[in-house]
């Protein structure tokens, strides 16, 4: 059986490293985590379950941090991981199962299906599942191209599908979801600065406040079938359109302040 590295990229992740390293205990060969400096105990807790541990700043772009644990990597497969994901039992099998037989045989990565809890339900529709993520794969055969927090993985060769679910806990709270979409949002409005190429005039305005708003609304509510998910599904469908309105306020206000990109990575 060909042996599996883990790879993480965390910052203060306390209240999730545990319970994440444990769902891959039967599968990991080794577990490489890049940690960004965190100020509470998610080094000391990884070190524990032994991981080896490698600190480096709190990059906004976390994916640079991700990828410097993917080299880091020692073992022929690799299985990226953020620390808020947990392998599923049956995930963990399928897994094994992959690692049996010849690589060779088999395609260099594979896409995983995504669960996302959200406001404390599993969600089924409004693109929120199988949202899949490319995570297994070959040493050598997939990376990161680091220019976004939204990018897939480059791959170089066949990419497989897995059957079983990997679980994701993203947002079990409207607290946590806000959190993070505060860090998202800001870095739309940045990418839109750097890029420099939106508008600050009123039909600009109007769109962003109104038009794209209410297509992606209406895409995830309805073509999406987010209805399907009751309260939960709305909410989402609603803040969804509510993040194009609120990177757009963020670009307009760096805009016109001349205010320069943001060096502050620590998002808490």
């Amino acid at each position: 059986m060909s042996k599996l590295s883990i790879a993480l990229a965390t910052y203060n992740e306390a209240e999730n490293i545990v319970d994440c390293l444990n769902s891959v205990k039967d599968i990991a060969g080794e577990i490489v985590v890049v940690d960004g400096t965190s100020s509470d105990d998610t080094a000391k807790l990884a070190k524990k379950l032994g991981a080896k541990v490698i600190v480096e700043p709190n990059r906004k772009n976390f994916h640079i941090n991700k990828q410097i644990a993917i080299d880091a990597c020692q073992h022929p497969w690799i299985l990226q991981l953020d620390a808020d994901e947990r392998v599923s039992p049956e995930l963990a099998e399928e897994i094994k199962e992959i690692l049996s037989q010849d690589p060779k045989t088999l395609p260099v990565a594979y896409y995983l299906k995504r669960r996302n809890y959200f406001l404390g339900r599993w969600m089924k529709k409004g693109g929120m599942y199988p949202d899949p993520v490319i995570r297994l794969f070959q040493k050598y055969k997939a990376r990161l191209p680091q220019k976004n927090v939204h990018e897939l993985m480059e791959v170089d060769g066949e990419i497989g599908w897995l059957k079983n679910d990997l679980l994701h806990y993203a947002d079990p709270t409207f607290s946590r979801y806000l959190k993070r979409s505060n860090r998202y949002t800001t870095l739309q409005a940045e990418t839109w600065l750097k890029e420099n190429k939106l508008s600050t005039g009123l039909l600009t305005i109007l769109n962003y406040f109104t038009f794209k708003p209410t297509l992606r609304f209406l895409e995830i509510y309805l073509r999406h079938k987010g209805f399907m998910d009751g309260f939960p599904g709305f909410v989402f469908a609603v803040y969804s359109g509510l993040h194009l309105t609120t990177s757009y306020v963020k670009y307009w206000e760096k805009k016109k302040t001349g205010q320069k990109l943001s060096l502050k990575t620590d998002w808490d």
